[in-house]
């Protein structure tokens, strides 16, 4: 017993020895004055590539350039023939209007295939909300009605889509939540790290960021998707086509971005695949997408602003 404890505990240590990698001193400072009324503002640069990112939000992006949307950026700057740059800002309110629109950068490498506030590529890829859970617990489950998830500590971000069902399969009083906007002092992995100590039973999250520590983990996870719950309720939907971005008004740029995509599915299929992320096919057409453009559109629906 205190071997297996001993090797548990070396465990937690070098995940999360891996995970303080990044320190504050690599992360690229914003100059807050670029961009003002009689400042100097950034010109684009037709021969770059050059991307918004997050700089410690792996699997997605970090300073090293280690993530699956990194490594997915530099396939389409190699396609276009552009040098691949990046801007560096933390993905939480105000992300957009720090990066995009303050013209610091070009291009949100993933994003809503819907997202409102900026033009939209085709999809690359789709992937939903997904169940984790240790294989020693011998949980086989299927959907929101399966007995395990009856007598489980389920971990869940907060106010995510994947709450609505929990909520309305009376699973709340099982529920750890986790908040939405995470704590910059802890790892991306912080819900998989507390599902392999055994804090939780199950943990309900975003399906790449699941996947992928998954892969990672030394104890061995079982990563399940959930299925899909917009017919149900469409505030709890689960699946999202994921698309690039880029500012409205750049219809050129979206369209060459998008022919790229094309051009390189096998690629980014394959990265998709080396880093555990789970996805589905695209659904082109997607019934709720197409209901809230079309709400949009009436002036139905107030637009977000960042």
């Amino acid at each position: 017993m205190l071997k297996q404890n001993y090797k548990l505990g070396l465990l937690l240590l070098l995940t999360t020895l891996n995970a303080i990698a990044i320190e504050d001193s690599e992360i690229p400072v914003i100059n807050p004055d670029e961009g003002r009324v009689g400042e100097v503002r950034r010109v684009i640069d037709e021969s770059e590539f050059k991307v918004c990112a997050d700089p410690d939000n792996m699997p997605f992006s970090n300073v090293r350039q280690e993530g699956f949307e990194d490594k997915i950026a530099e396939v389409i700057a190699n396609d276009l023939g552009k040098k691949l740059n990046f801007q560096y800002a933390y993905n939480r309110q105000g992300f957009l209007r720090n990066t995009i629109n303050a013209m610091r950068c070009d291009v949100i490498i993933g994003t809503t295939s819907d997202n409102d506030a900026l033009r939209t590529t085709i999809p690359y890829y789709r992937s939903g909300h997904v169940f984790v859970w240790r294989k020693s617990s011998n949980y086989d489950i299927k959907d929101w009605t399966s007995p395990d998830l009856k007598k489980a500590v389920i971990g869940i971000v907060d106010k995510s889509p994947a709450a609505i069902p929990l909520n309305e399969n009376d699973l709340m009083a099982n529920a750890r939540p986790y908040r939405l906007m995470r704590d910059l002092n802890l790892p991306t992995s912080f819900m998989i790290d507390d599902l392999v100590k055994g804090d939780i039973d199950v943990a309900v999250m975003w399906g790449p960021i699941a996947g992928y520590y998954a892969k990672q983990s030394k104890v061995p996870l079982e990563v399940r998707l959930i299925p899909e719950y917009e017919n149900v309720n469409v505030k709890g939907k689960e699946y999202w086509n994921i698309s690039m971005g880029v500012r409205k008004k750049e219809k050129d740029r979206a369209a060459m971005i998008s022919a790229a995509i094309e051009r390189n599915k096998d690629k980014i299929e394959k990265i998709l695949d080396d880093y555990g992320i789970p996805h589905v096919s695209v659904v082109t057409g997607d019934s709720i997408e197409k209901k809230a453009k079309e709400m949009r559109e009436k002036g139905d629906v107030t637009k977000k602003t960042q």
